[in-house]
């Protein structure tokens, strides 16, 4: 799996969610290998959509179509200060994501050490999810800098939220805590009312 992270700020988080959804509608029967975006607008206007596809070359293929640059010439407008961030070594857990999520929380921050925060990440998720049962799933991307997004899937913010207030086991929580000793520089973009868009059936 390939996924593209497009960040920024947006004044009119409507206006954003409807470009996003429009092209959907017009342009993904022509993306081949696109396989489904993630998406939304944190509550202080910060913009972040994973959008994943098949492969590297599915994802330059859409780039290069006329279609899409017209396209985002349009939406650009709407979007202060994008950024883009590639990702080829992307891994999921659990169920990955669900378009069922109700609550999706995307981190993002740096590792010196991937593959270990990988293999943590993955082998937490199976015993977490035991004691978090609103937790579905996640999806993480590895950026080339050391940077990483992880896309974390919940069935609602409520349960999200009364999940985090839960003791964990003391062998469980002191994995989670060596597992966070791997990562640095975290921000937490809470998208409470999640774009979860798929290919049209």
């Amino acid at each position: 799996m390939f996924v593209q992270v497009i960040r920024g700020r947006v004044a009119d988080p409507d206006a954003a969610r409807e470009a996003f959804e429009r092209w959907v509608r017009e342009l993904s029967p022509g993306a081949d290998g696109w396989l489904g975006s993630t998406g939304g607008v944190t509550a202080d206007g910060r913009l972040v959509v994973l959008a994943r596809f098949a492969s590297a070359e599915a994802a330059q293929a859409n780039s290069r179509r006329p279609e899409q640059d017209r396209w985002w010439q349009e939406t650009a407008p709407l979007v202060a200060d994008p950024t883009f961030h590639d990702s080829a070594d992307v891994r999921g857990y659990l169920a990955t994501g669900s378009d069922k999520a109700g609550f999706v929380q995307v981190i993002t921050g740096q590792t010196t050490d991937p593959d270990r925060m990988m293999d943590s990440v993955v082998r937490l998720s199976a015993s977490l999810h035991a004691f978090r049962p609103d937790l579905i799933g996640g999806t993480v991307a590895l950026h080339h800098d050391g940077t990483f997004t992880e896309a974390v899937y919940f069935t609602s913010v409520e349960q999200a939220r009364a999940g985090e207030q839960r003791q964990l086991p003391p062998e469980l929580q002191g994995a989670l805590d060596r597992a966070e000793e791997l990562t640095s520089m975290l921000s937490y973009h809470d998208l409470t009312d999640p774009w979860l868009l798929s290919p049209p059936r």
